[in-house]
């Protein structure tokens, strides 16, 4: 009896965990093993696989992720197709063998949706840098540049249309970790240890994982990325004006080091802030409702300044003028992005304003998906 009471407990326990569904259909590849793998942070991990009939349906299921988005792949020998999974969603494949990877329909999931554009854009860039190395005419040093400079040009489109978009979003995490084949070797298309400029996309979606995910494996992994970028950068960066630092003196921060000059032409650095709790708060003057706005921000600066707050806040406005003339007797920093709502400094903004609670150790604790009340939430670390 006491067995049958312990099943029974397990069996409640087990069926009581949210799961999630990847499903559909791949034909053309009866008697093929398709395959469903764990993207892990120490390689593929094999989740479970099938045998496809000549119908070629599947299903496969798994528990939900508990502490940020998970991602996943179908494979049939070298034909994959990459997902993410963040909930219970159920997703739905179909496609055909040999063409899975490219020709592929996906529906339940808009973060799956986006991984396949960032995946038709990958084999388009491989597909240019293969006729690159093809070409008779080209010396080796031509190569180099040609390929470098497509990296380039996909990074720049990428980064301002997948990753500074939407940070936050486990598709922003995937396009950080594509590569291509270069000759025997892989190539990341995005590499901070390559190109320094690359620490910004990486701190972007590190920033926004913390904020979201603090717990996760996958933030921490992403912070630690950023932060041996900046250590990098901070060393190319003194070496070029004759200095030495030691990389073991470099801040460890998980915020990005925003440097702007603010309405009297004073550059202003957010790192320089250390020791106070900031509201990184970003606003366009112009927009409606920016006058009540900027009134409860003064009631937030007049209540708590002295106990440690500062505001950061940057403006997206067009008009220069304009922007000096409304923030002239404001008592915070005020500073101006001139990139506008592209800026890669608007970590996870989805519409305007956007707030960030920055901790007295340089942390960005909080983003808008967390603050319910500014007041409160502010005071949490005073």
């Amino acid at each position: 009896m006491l067995a049958v009471m312990m099943a029974a407990t397990l069996c409640m326990l087990s069926c009581s965990k949210k799961k999630f569904t990847v499903t559909g259909t791949i034909t053309e590849a009866a008697d093929s093993v398709l395959y469903f793998e764990n993207m892990a942070l120490d390689g593929p991990q094999k989740v479970d696989s099938v045998t496809l009939d000549a119908d070629g349906s599947f299903t496969f299921t798994g528990e939900a992720p508990a502490d940020a988005p998970e991602f996943y792949r179908l494979r049939i020998s070298q034909q994959i197709v990459s997902l993410s999974i963040d909930s219970t969603e159920t997703v739905n494949i179909r496609a055909s063998y040999p063409t899975m990877a490219s020709q592929y329909a996906v529906e339940g999931s808009e973060n799956c949706s986006k991984i396949k554009e960032l995946s038709t854009l990958q084999m388009n860039l491989q597909a240019q840098a293969q006729n690159i190395l093809n070409a008779p005419d080209l010396s080796a040093k031509n190569v180099e540049d040609s390929i470098l400079r497509i990296v380039e040009k996909y990074k720049q489109f990428v980064a301002n249309n997948y990753i500074y978009k939407e940070p936050m979003k486990a598709y922003a995490y995937f396009a950080l970790f594509q590569g291509i084949v270069v000759g025997d070797g892989y190539m990341m298309i995005f590499s901070p240890r390559r190109d320094v400029n690359d620490v910004k996309p990486y701190s972007a979606v590190a920033t926004s994982w913390d904020a979201l995910y603090p717990n996760s494996l996958r933030g921490a992994n992403l912070h630690n990325i950023a932060i041996e970028g900046m250590r990098t950068k901070k060393i190319i960066d003194s070496e070029n004006v004759g200095l030495t630092i030691d990389a073991s003196k470099v801040n460890q921060t998980n915020i990005i080091d925003i440097v702007l000059n603010d309405n009297k032409g004073v550059t202003r650095r957010l790192t320089d802030l250390a020791g106070k709790v900031v509201l990184l708060d970003f606003h366009i003057f112009a927009a409606e409702g920016s006058t009540a706005r900027i009134l409860a921000l003064r009631e937030l600066y007049n209540k708590y300044h002295d106990r440690g707050l500062e505001i950061y806040q940057v403006s997206l406005d067009e008009d220069e003028h304009f922007w000096k003339t409304q923030t002239a007797a404001l008592p915070w920093i005020s500073v101006r992005e001139t990139g506008n709502a592209s800026s890669p400094y608007l970590y996870q903004a989805q519409g305007l304003p956007v707030d960030y609670i920055i901790s007295r150790d340089n942390q960005a604790v909080m983003g808008p998906q967390q603050i319910k009340d500014l007041d409160s939430d502010i005071a949490r670390y005073l």
